[in-house]
């Protein structure tokens, strides 16, 4: 399973429905769990972004497209990074030049 990391941004629509915060993060949940995938955490934040979400979904389309569903109800702005584990730097290491 690959893993993500996002950082989200409430648009004006998601921070005025700041209330349901935690039932979209339940149905977030949901989604990624229907499509294969795992939420490993969920985070509100202060600074930056207004959150952290880490999940794991099968592939990086499986990936695009459950955050393109959840984008698509414009509660949030994101960015999403592809995080590697200790366990996949290995033969990520042995395709680097010496």
């Amino acid at each position: 399973m690959a893993t993500y990391i996002v950082l989200f941004r409430w648009t004006e629509q998601g921070i005025k429905g700041v209330k349901d915060t935690t039932k979209r993060a339940a149905a977030f949940k949901a989604l990624v769990k229907k499509a294969g995938g795992q939420v490993k955490d969920v985070y509100w934040t202060m600074g930056q972004y207004d959150g952290v979400l880490i999940f794991t979904a099968p592939d990086d389309e499986t990936a695009t497209a459950v955050l393109m569903s959840a984008g698509s109800l414009g509660n949030v702005r994101s960015e999403t990074l592809r995080a590697f584990g200790e366990d996949e730097m290995p033969a990520i290491l042995a395709k680097v030049g010496s």
